[in-house]
């Protein structure tokens, strides 16, 4: 039984029916979960028991997220930390998705023991989730409820592509909150690819294998915490790197300067906290072929102190 808030009695005439009350966002839907009977009520009082144990955990969980709000950590807007919420109980993460761009940045805080503040390095507002099309395939399941249910919660709507039947984004009607998924390119292309366990496509770019290759868990800072998905610091910090290169030219030359100042902001933390690692993973970039040096050296050659740091690793 998928039981999303409250069940709830409302007697009609001489009937009564159990509801299921919940929450998404601002407003409170209610579902139809059946007639009032023996059977029912028993299931449902079992479920009230199961979530009670829960209850417990999820406190002592809220005490964690506390405790990490009252130290100065980044938390999340309620219209991201609800989303992303949904998304892991769909089971998203769970799945494979990975949470990459900047909101993954904001997560290194608890990673690596960071304080960013308030600068424009770690503010954004769209939302980018990466799987492997592969794994998408080999896992058969599947997110529950769909993901076009629960953005459709969330009042987003699939923004148009060139193919209508392709639908990689969607925009909240309400505000500019994006969501995109991502997939690696493994062909000369970088085209639309589906991600069968998510229920969705994906823009496929190259480069992003090496950086989603063995993610690590991290905890939004939304109510009792959301568990997601986010890559290693030390790939997240050269594949920044990379993609700088990709944008320095054209419309997308503001999002490689914010690149370049992540980069450089993991990078000096890293050297100091996790050496090997952070070398490790530039000597793999390096290694891969003569493009990712090519783009490498490309970034580095406008950043000479991070170039330093990564020369005398």
């Amino acid at each position: 039984m998928d039981i999303r808030g409250t069940p709830t009695k409302i007697t009609r005439g001489d009937k009564t029916y159990w509801y299921d009350t919940f929450r998404v966002g601002t407003d409170v839907r209610k579902t139809y979960i059946g007639e009032d009977s023996p059977a029912l009520s028993s299931r449902l009082s079992t479920l009230t028991e199961l979530r009670a144990a829960a209850k417990d955990r999820q406190t002592n969980r809220t005490r964690l997220i506390r405790i990490l709000r009252a130290e100065g950590f980044m938390s999340t807007d309620a219209a991201t930390g609800s989303l992303l919420s949904a998304m892991a109980k769909a089971g998203v993460f769970r799945l494979g998705g990975t949470v990459v761009g900047t909101h993954a940045f904001r997560l290194y805080e608890g990673e690596l023991g960071l304080r960013y503040g308030f600068d424009d390095t770690a503010q954004t507002g769209d939302i980018d989730i990466a799987s492997f099309e592969r794994l998408s395939l080999a896992l058969e399941d599947a997110v529950s409820p769909p993901l076009h249910e629960v953005f459709r919660d969330f009042s987003f709507d699939p923004v148009p592509s060139l193919r209508p039947e392709n639908v990689w984004r969607w925009k909240q009607t309400r505000n500019d909150l994006m969501v995109e998924f991502l997939t690696p390119s493994f062909d000369a292309e970088e085209g639309v690819r589906p991600l069968v366990a998510l229920g969705v496509d994906a823009q496929s770019l190259h480069h992003l294998n090496y950086l989603i290759q063995d993610p690590i868990p991290a905890a939004i800072l939304y109510r009792s915490g959301t568990l997601v998905q986010i890559p290693q610091p030390e790939r997240f910090a050269i594949h920044k790197l990379i993609v700088a290169d990709r944008r320095r030219d054209g419309p997308d030359q503001i999002k490689a300067i914010k690149d370049r100042a992540q980069a450089a902001f993991l990078i000096n933390a890293l050297a100091e906290d996790r050496p090997d690692e952070l070398r490790d993973a530039y000597e793999l970039a390096r290694n891969t072929g003569p493009r990712w040096e090519q783009r490498l050296d490309g970034t580095l050659a406008r950043m000479p102190d991070t170039a330093h740091i990564l020369a005398e690793l």
